[in-house]
């Protein structure tokens, strides 16, 4: 997922903590916030950015494959995912937006109190919140994939991600404001849907338009 359009927001800021009775309830939460930086840092130092795949790659648009090996080749692209989203100027960033077609996307985001959250999901999944707990957010929402464009989309405030780190083990991950934006934003990739597949046909082609006429700050797989 891109930085958000205004206030291009930074922050800095993993164990396990108990989850409060909100959809989720008994669950225990991946504690994402500790030494977050140091983390990020040293996943980005051992990998290798790759060039971006943008609207129209195929890999784009249908479901990626599950995760079934938790090895050493994951966790290299796990690191290469890393040091890519930080090359993009990105806050998340599902493994075929760097042309693999696997189940993983790692991200780096605030939440809306600018606390700093750094992790990867395998095989993610968005828990289905009750009609009441689904307060809707029409922020502004940007994608590395459909580089320099903006749009509203509502989207849940609030969001719980299911799924396996990189060695296999399952976690759930919890996120309010734009880290739950960054969640679900980067859950849809993986199912094969961009952000702007949920906009209506004119916002869409606006969303185009805009693509059409920015240059994007990082590289690009050109469609052929």
């Amino acid at each position: 997922m891109a930085q958000q359009d205004s206030a291009r927001q930074t922050a800095e800021g993993a164990a396990s903590a108990p989850a409060s009775a909100e959809p989720g309830e008994n669950l225990e939460f991946l504690d994402d916030t500790v030494d977050a930086g140091e983390r990020e840092q040293a996943h980005r130092e051992r990998g290798t950015a790759r060039p971006i795949t943008v609207v129209g790659n195929p890999v784009l648009h249908r479901r990626c494959q599950d995760v079934t090996e938790f090895g050493g080749e994951l966790a290299q692209l796990v690191d290469d995912m890393f040091a890519s989203q930080r090359a993009a100027e990105g806050v998340g960033l599902a493994a075929n937006q760097i042309g693999v077609d696997l189940r993983v996307f790692v991200y780096d985001c605030p939440d809306d109190e600018g606390v700093r959250h750094v992790g990867a999901i395998c095989n993610p999944v968005i828990e289905e919140l009750p009609a009441e707990r689904r307060a809707l957010d029409e922020s502004n929402e940007g994608c590395l994939s459909v580089p320099t464009a903006y749009a509203p989309l509502a989207r849940p405030d609030y969001a719980v991600c299911r799924g396996q780190d990189i060695q296999g083990k399952p976690v759930v991950v919890r996120g309010t404001g734009y880290f739950a934006r960054c969640l679900q934003h980067e859950t849809d990739h993986l199912d094969g849907y961009l952000y702007i597949d949920r906009l209506s046909k004119r916002d869409r082609k606006d969303a185009l338009r805009q693509m059409a006429e920015g240059t994007p700050r990082y590289e690009t797989v050109p469609n052929d």
